[in-house]
């Protein structure tokens, strides 16, 4: 299997694509203002410090003061309760420390001195000498495995300070995972130089931007090619490369072409397609993908399909194609949490097996780590995929302001009864003359048409006069009345 990375990169935002087999199958996406600050290693300067909150305010270079807390402090950690603020540090003093929660508000940011530097499956402590796997992972093999692997390449390579295996890394094969040892000691090599360079308030390291950690994390799946449209980008990834992953620096390209690296590969139209409630299948099927606050339903239906043989085998067929099709959309969409798939109900016992191991070996390409269940009593596969990042929709869009996120809106009927309500309403507590009714185009033709006669009627009823009025900027659901 072919599989490639493309880097697209503009001033305020940059994109990749990971495109298997001709086919993009991950789209993801960071916007310079929106990045985090979380992982970013400061110099900071203690500017104050607070005795009764047992905390204190440290000076990093961002628009408020970071907070400290005393139990956040590496050397808190060698007591059996936490000392006094005042006996950890002084005002004045410098201390190396790491972000672990961005500014909310009028909050400034959350820090820590107990620092660690994640990758896609450690997560590296510099001050610790041991080895720790996640409590996410259960299987006892699987635990002494990882065990196995990270103590003995520590001793072989003679590795210092501690690591934690991440979730991620259940499954991964031993190559990878000592890969990712081998970046981390490396990474934490050039950030010691630059703490010892570093003056006051300045920052040390900062998570990498979206371009070098698509190289970082996807060194063990087999690219062939890394495609970067910008050139300054690329020498930034050649350079990264060189210095952490010198076995990936030659697969990676400068795309110079005129026309757009993502249209050239079709991206643009899958991104616009991934925004889309309704994904068409080949065979004239189609699958309805609802995200909602709670959770992801998938819906397969059948469509313009009505195959060659029975019922069942084309229902069999459009079950196949859609658990292909569905899977790619998760990662696509990446969408996470809760999933509820409506396969087309299927009789044949044996169908139903085929179409879970079809699942379930599109998932097994699947980054993101998920679990799966049979088809229930109702018809219905459950599983969930661990949230890596935000959905692209959400990224993407934004509500509606329209319907406000409900996908629908009230009909210009629902809307006109509103305002014979509202005109009843103001005209029992208002004395006068006249109304003025603001609204939508197809609420007033509606009024002037279908309820014409309800509309006298109402004049007739409260003895005044009303005046319509259409407003183009006014949603079906939008109308004021004025009193004059």
């Amino acid at each position: 299997m072919s599989e490639e990375i493309l880097i697209n990169v503009t001033p305020p935002e940059t994109r990749v694509a990971i495109v298997e087999n001709g086919m993009v199958q991950e789209i993801l996406v960071e916007r310079i203002k929106k990045r985090g600050l979380v992982g970013n290693i400061y110099k900071g300067s203690v500017c104050r410090v607070l005795p009764g909150m047992q905390a204190a305010f440290v000076e990093v270079g961002l628009e408020r003061a970071a907070f400290l807390h005393a139990s956040d402090i590496a050397s808190a950690g060698h007591h059996e309760t936490t000392p006094d603020i005042a006996e950890l540090v002084q005002t004045g003093s410098d201390l190396i420390v790491q972000v672990v929660k961005d500014p909310l508000g009028s909050k400034g940011a959350r820090l820590t001195t107990h620092l660690s530097i994640p990758s896609r499956f450690m997560v590296f402590l510099p001050a610790e000498e041991s080895i720790g796997i996640s409590q996410k992972i259960e299987d006892e093999q699987e635990r002494d495995r990882l065990r196995e692997i990270l103590s003995l390449f520590v001793r072989e390579e003679n590795l210092r300070g501690g690591f934690i295996a991440r979730t991620a890394a259940e499954g991964a094969d031993e190559m990878a995972l000592r890969a990712d040892m081998l970046f981390l000691s490396r990474l934490w090599e050039s950030i010691g130089k630059k703490m010892l360079e570093a003056g006051s308030r300045e920052l040390i390291h900062d998570d990498l931007p979206l371009a070098l950690r698509a190289l970082r994390d996807m060194t063990d799946t087999h690219i062939e090619k890394v495609r970067i449209d910008s050139r300054t980008t690329y020498n930034n990834a050649v350079q990264f490369a060189d210095s952490f992953i010198p076995e990936i620096s030659e697969r990676i390209e400068y795309y110079p072409g005129e026309r757009p690296i993502f249209d050239l590969y079709g991206v643009e139209d899958e991104i616009e397609k991934a925004l889309q409630h309704k994904v068409d299948l080949k065979s004239g099927g189609y699958l309805i993908i609802d995200q909602t606050e709670a959770m992801t339903t998938i819906d397969v239906n059948t469509g313009g399909f009505v195959g060659h043989r029975t019922l069942e085998e084309t229902i069999f067929k459009t079950n196949l194609e859609a658990a292909q099709t569905l899977c790619r959309q998760l990662r696509l969409r990446n969408l996470g949490g809760i999933i509820i798939i409506d396969f087309i109900d299927m009789l044949d016992a044996e169908h139903k097996r085929q179409v879970m191991r079809a699942l379930d070996k599109c998932l097994a390409k699947d980054h993101a780590k998920t679990q799966i269940t049979e088809v229930s009593s109702l018809g219905l596969v459950e599983m969930t995929r661990k949230r890596t990042r935000e959905s692209l929709g959400h990224i993407l869009c934004a509500p509606c302001p329209c319907c406000n996120g409900r996908g629908t809106q009230k009909t210009a009927e629902t809307t006109c009864y509103e305002i014979f309500r509202e005109i009843l309403r103001e005209s029992r507590q208002f004395d006068v003359q006249s109304l003025l009714i603001l609204a939508s185009q197809d609420v007033v033709d509606l009024m002037l048409d279908e309820e014409s006669a309800s509309l006298v009627e109402l004049e007739q009823f409260i003895g005044r006069q009303i005046r319509l009025q259409a407003e183009q900027l006014y949603s079906r659901e939008q109308y004021d009345v004025v009193l004059l």
